[in-house]
């Protein structure tokens, strides 16, 4: 039985504002709605009638005419959301204010340079939006658990200077508060959410890295100039560890060197900035963990389902779910890399479909990544869209990703979702078994397939074996090294059309005529007649390819 899961306090636009503000956002006309709460990200798409969370941030991306804006305001307070982001400059005219104050949405400016993916992955990490699980209000040094940007504004205030901390990487965690005071390249780093490859080439260059992880004591580096960018304000940087592992580190802009006491803070502070990054880690397992719990229940479709799907939020959605495996993976499930690259693989697939609908539920079962998506509005052309998005996925990742996804029939509501499982899976394994085919494909595009994988599975359980001309045939081709077998394979395949066929066959359409004649008699089969064309076809496609071909010799 699952238990029911306390909700999470939501994030403060004035928070958000107070983390981001500096750097990425400006407020336009905010008013008083910097206590509101906000709900989750989307992005503004005016040929899209989707439904989104309430007091969602909604990212205006290539929204500038005032009254375009003005429109939006109104729109998307009428939708109960909290706020709108437009790319500055905005001037704030009299009738944006106004269009804000009436439609209870703060209108914000995202920064020239700053990218709006960025921005929605900086939002995601703060709202944890979609956040499942258990939430305590458990803290570590005073501090919420967890909490990269309260600790990166807590560092700060120790040695009065912006902070960043960063991974492993040189991706951006988290940053504090006055980072207008560093130089261009630390706010070209924080819009990037990474720290651009010319500087982190120049460190490498320098040993900056080298000393960083060898030390455990603060690593001083002075204003540095790489490919004629300057770094002008001297950083002091430290390795934060777990032990023998690394991390991450932590970054400060400062005019000077630390002093004694401001060194023993910086090396106490990193401790704690493990501890929380520990604590992040391993909070993200146990959500996958019940992520994917959550997500198997929901589609096993048993007592439990109806629980789980109301704590995935899909209750009363009309859904559908997609089943994406990773092609050639033949080594043993419990292959470190293949595993990694499965959960890889989900954890994009997860972000592709949050992107395009909120409301979607990921999980890594086994072997398969599962995904269950809301499907709003009309439901005749779901399929087409599921199948869109499906592939717009597998064309992001590239064929490095080297997935197919299975994609089965529309659920009404939760009760559908186990035979949308199904079919997604049946689609899934047309898609793994048959290199030939898509990497995309709908339960119905490739039901046939389908069922003939399933008669294959039955023959084998029922231990069926050839019989009549096929069971001939392969006998004879098993006694005389012949290849008759695939000979009647590629006439079948070819319609009875000699040429392509023998040319399926490698070999002359003269020799190609001698061998059907031969396998005629051997065989005891009537090729004329459409009932034993289709007994031979049938016995052909169940048995394993292996035992139909014999090696390749002349006939004599």
């Amino acid at each position: 039985m699952l238990t029911p899961v306390p909700s999470k306090p939501h994030t403060s636009l004035g928070r958000v504002l107070e983390d981001l503000g500096d750097v990425l956002l400006e407020p336009i006309a905010v008013g008083r709605t910097t206590r509101k709460q906000l709900g989750g990200v989307v992005i503004h798409d005016p040929h899209d009638e989707s439904e989104f969370p309430a007091k969602a941030v909604v990212l205006g991306v290539g929204v500038r005419d005032p009254d375009e804006i003005v429109r939006l305001l109104h729109d998307v307070g009428a939708s109960g959301a909290a706020a709108l982001v437009v790319r500055s400059p905005v001037t704030p005219t009299p009738e944006l204010r106004r269009a804000a104050d009436s439609s209870g949405v703060a209108l914000l400016g995202l920064a020239r340079g700053a990218s709006w993916a960025q921005l929605a992955a900086m939002l995601r990490t703060l709202l944890a939006e979609g956040d499942v699980g258990e939430v305590s209000p458990q803290t570590l040094g005073g501090m919420p658990s967890g909490d990269l940007f309260a600790l990166a504004n807590a560092v700060a205030a120790l040695l009065d200077a912006p902070v960043t901390i960063e991974d492993r990487n040189s991706r951006v965690l988290s940053f504090s508060g006055r980072q207008d005071e560093a130089d261009p390249s630390r706010v070209e780093t924080i819009l990037g959410r990474q720290v651009p490859e010319r500087f982190t080439r120049g460190l490498e260059r320098d040993g900056v890295f080298e000393r960083l992880y060898r030390d455990h004591t603060p690593v001083y580096v002075d204003p540095q100039r790489y490919d004629d960018n300057e770094i002008t304000i001297p950083r002091v940087a430290l390795a934060v560890r777990a032990g023998d592992e690394v991390l991450g580190s932590i970054w400060a802009a400062v005019r000077e060197p630390l002093s004694e006491e401001r060194t023993q803070a910086f090396i106490d502070a990193a401790k704690l900035v493990a501890l929380h990054m520990l604590r992040l880690r391993a909070g993200a397992d146990v959500e996958r963990r019940l992520r994917a719990d959550l997500v198997s229940t929901a589609l096993e479709g048993g007592a439990g389902a109806p629980e789980a799907i109301a704590r995935l939020g899909l209750l009363g959605q009309p859904s559908i779910v997609l089943a994406m495996g990773l092609l050639g993976a033949s080594a043993p499930d419990d292959d470190l890399r293949l595993v990694a690259d499965r959960q890889r693989v989900a954890d994009a697939l997860a972000m592709h479909l949050s992107a395009v609908q909120p409301r979607s539920a990921v999980a890594l079962v086994g072997d398969v990544a599962y995904g269950i998506v809301p499907m709003p509005g009309s439901h005749a052309d779901c399929q087409e869209r599921s199948v869109r998005v499906a592939s717009t996925f597998l064309e992001r990742t590239g064929r490095r990703a080297a997935a197919a996804i299975g994609i089965g029939p529309l659920a009404l509501d939760g009760s559908g979702l186990r035979a949308s499982r199904d079919g997604a899976d049946r689609a899934l394994r047309v898609l793994l078994t048959n290199a030939r085919a898509k990497r995309v494909a709908t339960v119905e595009d490739v039901h046939v397939d389908a069922l003939m994988l399933e008669l294959a599975d039955l023959a084998v359980a029922r231990g069926d074996v050839a019989t009549g001309p096929v069971a001939r045939l392969l006998a004879y081709d098993a006694q005389h090294q012949s290849q008759l077998v695939h000979t009647l394979r590629c006439w079948l395949d070819a319609f009875g059309d000699i040429g392509a066929a023998s040319a399926a066959a490698y070999v002359h359409p003269n020799t190609f005529r001698y061998r059907l004649r031969r396998l005629a008699e051997v065989g005891e089969i009537d090729l004329d007649d459409a009932g034993e064309r289709f007994a031979a076809m049938l016995q052909l496609r169940l048995l394993p390819r292996d035992t139909q071909t014999g090696a390749p010799a002349e006939e004599s």
